[in-house]
């Protein structure tokens, strides 16, 4: 007889309500929700990243939601040293689990594998980021391309970190990121999970892409911001790219009216829900879908 999986994957774009169906789906079975999305990491991001509420994680036990600090750097080499010991204990005990989120990269490590880069020596690094800033990216991308085609080719316009990532790995082990990558082993048997994509009409999508951003200044969005701000972080973390902090940050300092920081706000997380539904149908075809 087969054994049914205990772990169900739960992806999709965000504003596509999957906490929601994990909540219900966990006060059903019993299940133990956990994190798969990059922003909800960040303590400092409840209302930007739409967390779970106290109420919601009050009624089925939530892990890795709100575990880091906004001045830390989590990757997705971090977030799977965290999720892999939690899944085993949870398996241990035999209790089901719903890993639930909208960061594609986290649910490919655990499906089909995390490469094992070496860490970059900060000169290789720091020289290339230099390269970087001198040429721009279009010569950069050039550069990349010589030496990592299908890296050049993958890394979205405007994907700053990525791109200088690429080229640094390729200079500093002599071997392609893209070859990294492709030398890799699933973290999860395949057996073992169950995957579902929320695939939401794209009209009736970005319809609460738009009430979530509204939503978002009556719950303290501009606070939260305020807070980060007041930080002073380095723009390149994570959390200072999460959707509405760039927009808010420059309605707060002065540069453009609320009303215009809501509009881009608005149209940045419609173009974000645009990309992870595009990369959710391009990377798990054979997930089920609702």
């Amino acid at each position: 007889m087969t054994k049914t999986p205990r772990l169900t994957l739960i992806a999709g774009p965000t504003a596509s309500g999957k906490s929601r169906l994990a909540l219900e789906m966990a006060e059903k079975t019993g299940a133990v929700v956990i994190n798969a999305d990059s922003q909800q990491l960040y303590a400092d991001l409840r209302v930007l990243s739409a967390r779970p509420s106290l109420e919601d994680e009050a009624r089925a036990e939530h892990r890795l939601y709100g575990v880091a600090d906004a001045a830390e750097s989590w990757s997705v080499g971090r977030w799977t040293r965290a999720v892999m010991p939690l899944l085993e204990e949870l398996a241990a005990q035999e209790r089901p689990a719903l890993l639930v989120g909208g960061t594609g990269l986290y649910f490919n490590a655990l499906t089909r594998g995390l490469a094992d880069i070496p860490a970059m020596p900060e000169v290789v690094r720091d020289a290339v980021q230099a390269d970087y800033d001198a040429e721009g990216e279009v010569a950069f991308r050039r550069r990349l391309a010589e030496v990592d085609p299908a890296s050049a080719a993958a890394i979205t316009p405007g994907d700053r970190q990525r791109l200088i990532r690429a080229l640094a790995v390729a200079q500093a082990t002599g071997r392609s990121l893209s070859a990294w990558k492709a030398d890799t082993k699933p973290l999860l048997a395949p057996g073992d999970w169950k995957g579902l994509v929320l695939e939401p009409d794209r009209n009736r999508l970005y319809a609460s892409c738009d009430l979530r951003a509204a939503q978002m200044i009556e719950q303290g969005a501009l606070d939260e911001v305020k807070a980060l701000a007041d930080r002073r972080l380095d723009p390149d973390l994570p959390a200072m790219k999460a959707v509405g902090v760039r927009e808010l940050m420059a309605h707060l300092g002065g540069e453009t009216s609320l009303k215009r920081a809501m509009e881009q706000t608005r149209q940045a997380t419609r173009n974000y829900a645009k990309r992870q539904l595009t990369w959710f149908r391009n990377q798990t075809p054979d997930w089920a879908r609702a």
